[in-house]
């Protein structure tokens, strides 16, 4: 009997599109701007990413919503919601709870596991190198799961982020939570995404909107990020012990729909 774990991948979310609407008015784009970002958009950002790359160790919650255009032409919008540990020198740890998985993502330096809880059963895979943007960049070329936010967790936010980016512009204020934010926004030839990162010392990411450009109903992928903090993490959560009676999987993959599906095969 077949076994399976699934999970929903973000990598799909690298292709979009739209026009920026703020408050039923459209915003206007420098017309004269070819790879360019604003001074002020590009401060602000650069402020967030090193205030992220000061950290050794944080921890985070997550709500990300994923918008999927059927073979009808109908807009679905999937919901989870997860958190995630990370110890630069040690590993992560990334939970999701959705529709289709509750699920675990390990790394303890060494060995990515994967793990549904529900139906108990787990794959591994072995990390090229031991950094947490090693494990990040091999679960992502061989399964296409991207950990939500990863772009926040790399050694240089500011750079993964801008890769691309042909424009940049700040919005103005918003509130994300309560939390009064600067709104940006970016374009890419291939995306187009949204930035909502806290106002004052100790800047963060708090939403982060990706639009599609090329695909019908212009899906977007939205995360809202809370609970941001910096000490309390315990390494030993980053070691995988498989339960009592789990099924290891041997195959990893990702479908058509950017859904990640791990079976034995059997």
């Amino acid at each position: 009997m077949n076994g399976g774990l699934r999970l929903l991948s973000a990598a799909w979310r690298r292709r979009f599109t739209g026009m920026l609407v703020v408050a039923g008015s459209v915003v206007a784009w420098p017309v004269s701007a070819q790879n360019r970002i604003e001074p002020e958009a590009e401060r602000i950002l650069a402020a967030m990413s090193e205030n992220l790359k000061s950290t050794q160790t944080l921890s985070v919650a997550y709500d990300a919503d994923q918008e999927v255009v059927n073979l009808q032409g109908q807009k679905i919008q999937y919901s989870a919601s997860g958190s995630i540990a990370v110890d630069r020198a040690q590993g992560f740890r990334m939970k999701r709870v959705g529709p289709l998985a509750n699920a675990e993502v390990i790394f303890d330096g060494d060995t990515i596991s994967l793990h549904d809880k529900t139906r108990n059963v787990y794959a591994q895979l072995q990390s090229p190198g031991q950094s947490v943007e090693d494990a990040a960049e091999e679960l992502r070329a061989t399964t296409g799961l991207d950990a939500p936010g990863a772009e926040f967790l790399s050694g240089d936010p500011y750079a993964v982020l801008t890769d691309g980016v042909t424009e940049g512009i700040v919005v103005g204020s918003a509130f994300v939570n309560g939390v009064e934010c600067d709104q940006l926004a970016f374009r890419t030839d291939i995306v187009d995404w949204q930035i909502w990162i806290s106002k004052g010392s100790g800047p963060l990411p708090l939403k982060y909107v990706i639009t599609t450009k090329w695909t019908t109903g212009a899906p977007q992928y939205t995360l809202r990020l809370s609970n941001w903090k910096w000490d309390g993490i315990d390494a030993a959560q980053f070691k995988f012990t498989p339960p009592a009676a789990a099924n290891k999987l041997e195959h990893v993959h990702a479908d058509v729909t950017g859904e990640l599906s791990l079976e034995t095969g059997q």
